[in-house]
């Protein structure tokens, strides 16, 4: 980016407010923190931000509604909870939460997800032309499916036409999951070790709600030729059917 990326905290917490703001600024971000929702929509108004690491459980408004509040045009949010279950994990993947981690959270692995989420926001932004070669290797390991083309160094998705294609970081994982496992019925149980790891556990219910989504995102791209994409193999698991090569 040509501009110091901004980052907008919301906690009621002082201490993980300033802790993460001072974090995220010794790795060259610039960052503003709110300790309520109406104070995060009043800097909002005041000032431009890439991304918001927004807090659930709050007094009086809660994260979740705060995020129900804001519109298109908003920036992309990483949700914060202190909650064990994954009911709040699930809402807020449904009204649009880029990614979502549990409270207390590394800040490493905070600083990698708002990178990784900035990353392809960036992508997309930026207008990318159709190059006569587009289907030759770009640098770097790719996986190829039905013309699309997964770019695993810098984890983005391109579709046929060589448009960037937004991925929330749980989108991604799945649709990762299920190309380098072609082919082949695979179960939830399967999905999860492969796109959540140790914390599969967490998100049985929300496979779900990220399936739902890439396949949209996918149809939105593709058309009708995504629905068979990824198919639903009732009681057995699901079906990614392209063939996929890697290189």
């Amino acid at each position: 980016m040509d501009y110091t990326s901004r980052i907008l905290i919301v906690d009621d917490d002082d201490g993980i407010r300033t802790l993460i703001s001072e974090f995220l600024g010794k790795h060259g971000f610039e960052t503003a923190t709110a300790s309520n929702p109406p104070a995060m929509r009043a800097l909002l108004a005041e000032s431009r931000f890439d991304l918001i690491v927004l807090d659930v459980m709050m007094p009086g408004e809660d994260g979740l509604s705060a995020l129900r509040s804001l519109g298109a045009a908003a920036p992309p949010v990483i949700m914060l909870s202190a909650v064990g279950g994954d009911i709040d994990r699930i809402v807020g993947l449904e009204l649009g939460a880029d990614d979502y981690l549990a409270k207390p959270c590394n800040p490493r692995e905070l600083l990698a997800r708002i990178r990784t989420v900035l990353r392809r926001r960036q992508a997309v932004a930026v207008p990318q032309p159709v190059q006569p070669d587009a289907g030759s290797d770009p640098t770097g390991e790719c996986l190829r499916f039905d013309g699309w083309r997964m770019e695993l160094d810098m984890r983005l998705l391109f579709d046929p036409q060589n448009r960037p294609v937004s991925l929330t970081d749980g989108e991604y994982r799945l649709l990762r999951a299920f190309a380098e496992h072609p082919r082949r019925v695979v179960t939830r149980n399967q999905l999860l070790d492969w796109s959540r790891g140790e914390d599969g556990d967490q998100f049985d219910r929300a496979i779900d709600v990220q399936l739902s989504r890439l396949r949209r995102k996918l149809s939105d791209a593709a058309g009708d030729r995504s629905q068979e994409m990824i198919r639903t193999l009732r009681n057995e698991g699901y079906l990614f059917a392209p063939t996929v090569s890697r290189g």
